[in-house]
């Protein structure tokens, strides 16, 4: 790390080095989803749950085409999976996607170094010998804050959502998906509400958004700093009061940034499928899953936005909607892949505003 700790381990998966911003993620299940969620973009995660591979990977659980973390850490790693859906070994598939892997990792230490000091640069390395010329590395290394990683996960081109099956075949909604890092799962739900979703890539301008007629607007998750956004922050502005927009994670930072609002970086983050919020209009708690590193500012938001939701471990900004314009948002991760469903009600309440609209 940044700061000069070592943790000397065992690789696995690819080999050689690779830099990124240290953070753990508190989630028992669904190693393969945190491994394909664009959010993670340029981390090196650590699991704090101590097994992980027990059942393996397969084609169904991606939340992306490949993986996005820059490295991942476990206390140990499972080398005989077991699971009917399991196809391969995690190993395998950290080796064939040239992920670097490091094992036998006092995991509980890692995590509480961050928590302690906060989520840092780091570097995991399977050839280097020299520590000291490792260090310096790691500091010379880019930090997250400051950092636009949009353009790294967004879509190439405009593609439509073709889901499996949906269970809504009437009524159907026109949604376009503006792509910071999108998840499947946010898709597969939209679709099962009965939405037809385009997906465009992150920096689309505001009039050939509009210009595609949509029904709303969805505002992805995604990795990053959103300050450094800008070009999605001025687009977002231009399509306030357009559609009804529903933003999440990302989505979320950069529609506050849009409002007025500012954003300011966590310091070790909020990640993991068990974090609490408190919906403030029935004061009923909601377990989630978040993964994000900055938040918008709760002093800083304007009088005619109002606050939905905040974090009950630290009390910070989990959602918001504006008094008088079709727009609201969360800062977690409503499709919960992987994690709880109690947050599913959201996508609902998307659709109640594209109808009232």
């Amino acid at each position: 790390m940044e700061d000069g700790t070592v943790f000397p381990g065992f690789g696995f998966g690819a080999h050689g080095e690779t830099f990124g911003e240290s953070v753990f993620n508190t989630s028992m299940t669904g190693y393969q989803e945190i491994l394909t969620d664009p959010s993670y973009c340029r981390q090196i995660v650590t699991m704090t749950y101590p097994l992980i591979g027990n059942y393996g990977v397969n084609s169904e659980d991606i939340e992306s085409g490949c993986p996005w973390v820059a490295g991942f850490v476990v206390k140990e790693l499972n080398r005989l999976p077991s699971n009917w859906r399991c196809k391969d070994r995690l190993e395998n598939y950290l080796k064939k996607n040239r992920i670097i892997g490091i094992e036998g990792i006092d995991t509980r230490a890692v995590t509480r170094h961050i928590r302690t000091h906060g989520a840092m640069r780091a570097c995991i390395s399977t050839n280097e010998t020299n520590l000291s010329r490792l260090v310096e590395k790691v500091r010379m290394s880019p930090e997250m804050a400051g950092a636009d990683l949009t353009g790294e996960v967004t879509c190439k081109k405009p593609y439509v959502w073709k889901a499996k099956s949906s269970k809504s075949s009437k009524n159907r909604f026109k949604v376009v998906c503006l792509d910071y890092g999108v998840k499947f799962n946010i898709l597969r739900q939209l679709s099962e509400c009965g939405c037809s979703i385009t997906v465009v890539p992150a920096s689309t301008s505001a009039e050939d958004v509009l210009g595609m007629k949509p029904d709303g607007i969805f505002l992805s998750n995604g990795p990053g700093d959103p300050s450094a956004a800008e070009y999605a922050v001025k687009n977002i502005r231009k399509m306030l009061g357009k559609k009804p927009i529903f933003g999440i994670c990302l989505g979320h930072q950069l529609l506050g940034l849009a409002f007025g609002a500012r954003t300011y970086k966590l310091k070790f983050g909020h990640r993991g499928a068990n974090q609490p919020v408190m919906n403030l209009s029935n004061r009923r708690v909601e377990i989630t899953a978040q993964n994000h590193g900055f938040c918008v500012n709760v002093k800083t938001l304007p009088r005619d936005v109002i606050i939905t939701h905040i974090n009950l471990d630290d009390r910070t900004l989990e959602g918001m909607r504006h008094k008088f314009l079709p727009v609201f948002s969360v800062q977690y991760h409503p499709e919960a892949s992987p994690g709880p469903h109690d947050s599913h009600y959201l996508f609902n309440e998307f659709i109640k505003m594209m109808k009232n609209a």
